[in-house]
């Protein structure tokens, strides 16, 4: 049996992208055993597909000593992999790579060629998912990458439909707002929320225009002080799902989806649900697919809280 071992370093909307990925290993080779390396924080996403048979949980960004990589790599050779594909491109990658045995060992051209056996071009210009995609080049897969999906669990749409009974939204519809709360992207600099008065301005807007869906934040585990400011300033009910399929029932049975650059975004795009989305130090072009449903507002001088509300408003109402 083909066996193939991928490496998927960062947040759970990395891994999310690369589930196209392994649904085209899947589909050329259906026999195919897919293990994945993903970091602890990012574990959670494989409860949302079946084509992925184990995931090793490794802290690739954490305070490792040799023994912990030495560990790592004697349980990657102890599975006998017949092939590796990795998101990394570091010449240490591609010595870990060379150190796992493993003998097609796939990854992006970069200081890590002189380990590998494929190179892959890195055209990062792109859809990051079809970025992703791209990897399977190393295999002899090629042609169109396929949209992200998930599988939600029936007891995550159970869920979900009574919370809507409890909230009071599953009759009449609802839009729900994601403000985009990361800790560990403002520690690195990366500040992905819109600022809650903008956000107010938005909302009171929506409220009076259509009037008929009412509005539903939706909480994280760090976005409590986002959204108790925002709740001060807007008279908004909150749900606060427990895990990502929760989440994503939730967002697969809104009407419309309002975020920033976040896990959730990419949730909303698996499960089809109308988006728009805030972009600022990031690009809305290399992170959602080209689909008139899923709409970017860019700002243009790469700092999120530029946006002004009307240009959002606009957007979503069509104008």
């Amino acid at each position: 049996m083909m066996r193939v071992l991928a490496l998927v370093p960062g947040g759970i909307g990395d891994q999310l992208l690369f589930f196209p990925t392994l649904e085209s290993l899947k589909t050329k080779y259906p026999e195919v055993r897919i293990d994945v390396v993903a970091e602890p924080r990012s574990v959670g996403a494989y409860r949302l597909t079946t084509l992925v048979d184990r995931v090793w949980s490794f802290d690739f960004k954490g305070r490792n000593s040799l023994a912990d990589w030495g560990n790592l790599l004697g349980n990657l050779r102890e599975q006998e992999y017949s092939a590796v594909i990795s998101l990394g491109r570091t010449w240490g990658v591609g010595f870990f790579l060379w150190l796992t045995g493993i003998p097609q060992r796939i990854s992006y051209q970069g200081e890590g060629n002189l380990w590998l056996t494929q190179a892959i071009p890195l055209k990062s210009e792109q859809y990051a998912a079809e970025m992703y995609h791209d990897l399977l080049q190393g295999l002899g897969i090629s042609g169109q990458c396929p949209p992200i999906k998930i599988q939600l669990p029936k007891a995550d749409l159970d869920w979900a439909e009574a919370e809507q009974n409890r909230l009071g939204v599953k009759e009449s519809g609802y839009i729900l707002v994601h403000g985009g709360s990361s800790e560990l992207a403002l520690q690195k600099g990366i500040n992905k929320i819109y600022p809650p008065e903008k956000w107010s301005v938005v909302l009171k807007k929506l409220q009076e225009a259509i009037p008929q869906f009412p509005i539903l934040l939706l909480q994280g585990p760090e976005d409590q002080e986002f959204v108790a400011k925002l709740q001060s300033m807007v008279d908004l009910k909150v749900t606060s799902p427990k895990d990502l399929g929760k989440t994503a029932a939730m967002i697969a049975a809104a009407n419309l989806f309002l975020c920033t650059d976040s896990a959730p975004m990419h949730l909303g795009v698996a499960v089809g649900t109308a988006i728009v989305a805030l972009f600022g130090p990031t690009d809305g072009q290399k992170l959602l697919p080209q689909s008139s449903k899923f709409k970017a507002v860019q700002s243009a001088s790469k700092s999120i809280g530029d946006i002004e509300p009307q240009v959002m408003i606009d957007c979503i109402l069509g104008k």
